[in-house]
């Protein structure tokens, strides 16, 4: 054990002779990392690494996008968003293509840019389409707390935000060990995955640097060794216990769960989020009284399947033919994360989009507690 310990992360990556084991990343950042250090190279055969349903982009359903188009559309109301979210398809068409029938579609970097929009175009309705995981659900909260108190009654959110336990507990059966997103933890602490163990479900909380994701896999393997559930937090100097609860109660506050729709994991219980009956003048779906809409993937698309880790994308039959960076079929072709997830790099020229990790930066800067 103290030879062991002299190792290198690297060094017990590389040499694990242990038995087989399936380690699910379910962050998209890290899937992006992963791929761009090349750190799936360093894996034994026995090691696979399996891309999750991290990506924001990934898991917005065919319906949420359809609902955003009907707005633009048919409710004349101007749509902020980001970038990656404009050539997801809908059922007919994406934002892109609605865009072209004369939507107005706005890009920006953060819900607060979309509620000075709306503020400085009071002739013009706005709704900003809230969409992602725990680290970015208090950035629309605070939008929409900073548009009460502008007093501007032109804004909404148009809510597709996730929250993770349900999509572990969903996936349990697909991986040995979850890579869990060191931003997530960030904000909701570690409790729950402590709890987790319980139920037989091991994970390790990894960062991002070169550094912290080798270290964090070579945790990983060591542990599962052991042959009993485990947790361990590889990513202190950011992720504590109880998390940021400045950022906890401001989403409380706003915010209260709701079931939700995944692409490809379908309907999991409790795992979305909504604004509170006392916050519905700034609801969408509730200020424009908007119908039911039941979304229609295109059969061929395989996306669900890749982010469950069922399939890789080359056995998409459309991948690479029809299915294109240029003309997606599915939401794994849009997003820069989902990218590194389809063995492909971001799409090159477009440098008019900030990275996914700077803009997540931007957002959390407020609410991840400083290290002293």
């Amino acid at each position: 054990m103290e030879e062991q310990k002299k190792r290198t992360a690297r060094e017990i990556i590389e040499n694990y002779d242990g038995p087989a084991v399936r380690i699910m990343e379910v962050c998209g950042t890290h899937t992006h990392e992963i791929f761009r250090l090349g750190i799936r190279k360093l894996l034994p055969k026995q090691v696979e690494l399996i891309s999750g349903p991290g990506c924001p982009v990934c898991v917005t359903p065919v319906s949420f996008i359809d609902e955003a188009i009907y707005l633009a559309l048919e409710k004349q109301v101007t749509i902020c968003t980001f970038g990656d979210l404009v050539r997801v398809p809908g059922s007919q068409m994406s934002l892109a293509g609605a865009r072209e029938k004369g939507a107005k579609i706005h890009i920006v970097y953060s819900p607060a840019d979309a509620e000075k929009y709306a503020k400085d175009h009071p002739e013009e309705q706005v709704t900003f389409l809230s969409v992602g995981f725990e680290t970015t659900t208090p950035a629309g909260c605070l939008s929409v707390k900073q548009a009460k108190e502008d007093g501007i009654s032109n804004y909404s959110l148009l809510v597709a935000n996730k929250t993770m336990p349900g999509a572990y507990e969903a996936l349990k059966g697909s991986a040995d060990v979850f890579l869990y997103p060191g931003h997530v933890n960030a904000i909701t602490g570690t409790e729950l995955c402590e709890q987790l163990t319980e139920e037989g479900v091991s994970g390790v909380v990894a960062g991002f640097t070169a550094k912290e994701l080798l270290t964090a896999l070579a945790v990983a393997l060591v542990r599962f060794q052991e042959g009993k559930p485990f947790f361990v937090n590889c990513y202190p100097r950011v992720v504590t216990r109880e998390g940021s609860r400045e950022a906890q109660r401001l989403v409380n506050e706003l915010m209260e769960g709701c079931d939700s729709e995944w692409r490809g994991l379908g309907i999991i219980p409790g795992s979305g989020m909504q604004l509170r009956e006392e916050w519905e003048a700034y609801d969408a779906r509730k200020k424009y009284n908007m119908p039911k809409i039941e979304g229609k993937a295109n059969p061929a698309c395989r996306c669900g399947d890749v982010l469950q880790g069922k399939c890789k994308p080359s056995d998409c039959k459309v991948f690479g033919k029809v299915c294109t960076p240029q003309h997606p079929v599915g939401a794994c072709m849009v997003s820069g994360e989902a990218h590194a997830r389809l063995t492909i790099c971001m799409i090159p020229g477009d440098k008019s989009q900030k990275s996914d990790a700077s803009l997540l930066a931007g957002r959390l800067l407020t609410f991840i507690p400083a290290k002293t």
